[in-house]
């Protein structure tokens, strides 16, 4: 299981990606424009990298959402290999069987 302080910050970090992510989006659209002035870019990216760094969604580390395992990650249970194979085994996930070949 991942230290208590690492999930707890994962999750602070989350919480600023969506605090900040309408107005990066914007700035950023702004970047991206091609009839944005030099000034309005000057700005937008001014103001972009005044930012804190953990408003960036890249910042945010995918963790298994039940003990915090950073590693072997899978998105689309949000569980870790390891969890997710007890689980799978365990028959806590409709529609996963075992396999062999």
């Amino acid at each position: 299981m991942a230290r208590k302080s690492k999930i707890a910050q994962n999750e602070k970090r989350k919480a600023t990606v969506e605090r900040y992510a309408a107005r990066r989006a914007e700035l950023k659209e702004v970047l991206r424009r091609p009839s944005a002035t030099a000034a309005e870019r000057r700005a937008a990216l001014a103001e972009l990298r005044g930012q804190p760094r953990d408003a960036s969604a890249t910042r945010v580390r995918n963790r298994d959402s039940v003990d915090g395992r950073p590693r072997g990650h899978l998105r689309k249970f949000g569980l870790s290999r390891v969890r997710m194979r007890e689980q799978a085994h365990a028959g806590f996930l409709p529609g996963v069987t075992k396999s062999s070949w």
